[in-house]
């Protein structure tokens, strides 16, 4: 009886093992690809799902979220026949967990031989320098090749960059001595278009100093003849001055002798004194006065005068 239980015990226990087997829970990005006897069942998505014991099993166990494979370098040759090695990475996401578990058997090898066979194809249409300047168009032709090769397969590819471009070893110093050749012509440039400058500002300098020391000398020369004009205007005004006293005491001198009783001729006789003063031995010509007639009578008179004297 004992023996009985003891049984039992063990087969209900062998039943809560199984079943509790059964149970299974997806996590969040992943999938469940289900068969039973061997047939595609169903694809669990995120939850708790039972499934049949000795009937169901899981058959894959798929990862939805987006996946980054870095594939190792290709060897590639170019249009005109320079052989390089380029390494790629590829992002990319499973879509149908069911055509991934069924559409291919190996999918991450199959991608690597579609890269590489799609880099090839594109590489060798294109030479040497247009290869190293077109990566964002290589990258762009893959990604869509991919895409459509891979649909089938339940795997989206999102992208595919360039990793590294390694051309062989005397290109590669060919670029270098190119790129070192660049630089110098560059270099050369610059301290050319520098020296220039220089010149440049120098020319402009002495050009401005030059303009400077002009309008210097100008206004230097202005100011002197300024100078000069205030001198002579000076001068004039003075000797203009000088016969206008003359004139004056003359005219006062005159003025008395008409007071004190004197003739016409002694007038006379004193304007002509009145010329020799204002010529004041300076003057190159004396005006005469066109009454000569008088000045002649003058003389007539003073003779008379000397005479009654005696």
């Amino acid at each position: 009886m004992g023996g009985l239980v003891v049984g039992f015990i063990i087969l209900i226990v062998i039943v809560v093992w199984i079943l509790v087997s059964c149970i299974k829970v997806v996590p969040q990005a992943h999938a469940y690809v289900v068969e039973r006897l061997g047939a595609y069942q169903g694809t669990w998505s995120v939850g708790v799902h039972f499934k049949m014991p000795f009937f169901d099993k899981i058959a894959k166990k798929v990862l939805l979220k987006e996946q980054v494979v870095d594939f190792a370098p290709q060897p590639v040759i170019t249009k005109d026949n320079v052989t390089m090695r380029i390494d790629t990475i590829v992002f990319f996401q499973i879509t149908d967990p069911k055509l991934y578990a069924y559409g291919v058997e190996n999918p991450i090898m199959a991608i690597e031989n579609l890269t590489a066979t799609t880099l090839r194809n594109i590489i060798g249409d294109m030479e040497l320098d247009q290869t190293l300047n077109s990566r964002e168009v290589i990258n762009s032709k893959m990604s869509t090749t991919l895409d459509e090769a891979t649909d089938p397969w339940g795997i989206k590819i999102n992208r595919v960059e360039l990793k590294n471009i390694i051309p062989p070893a005397g290109i590669q110093d060919a670029m270098e001595k190119q790129m070192k050749a660049e630089r110098e012509r560059r270099e050369a440039i610059l301290r050319a278009e520098g020296e220039k400058k220089s010149t440049v500002l120098v020319a402009e300098g002495q050009k401005e100093s030059a303009i400077l020391e002009a309008q210097a000398e100008k206004e230097a020369a202005i100011l002197r003849a300024e100078a000069q004009k205030e001198k002579m205007i000076r001068e004039a005004e003075g000797q203009a001055e000088a016969i206008m006293k003359v004139q004056q005491a003359t005219a006062d001198g005159i003025r008395m002798l008409k007071e004190a009783g004197a003739d016409e001729a002694v007038l006379q006789l004193k304007s002509l004194e009145a010329f020799g003063k204002a010529a004041d031995g300076k003057a190159t010509k004396i005006i005469i006065p066109s009454d000569i007639q008088g000045v002649a009578g003058l003389a007539t008179s003073i003779k008379e005068v000397i005479a009654g004297d005696k």
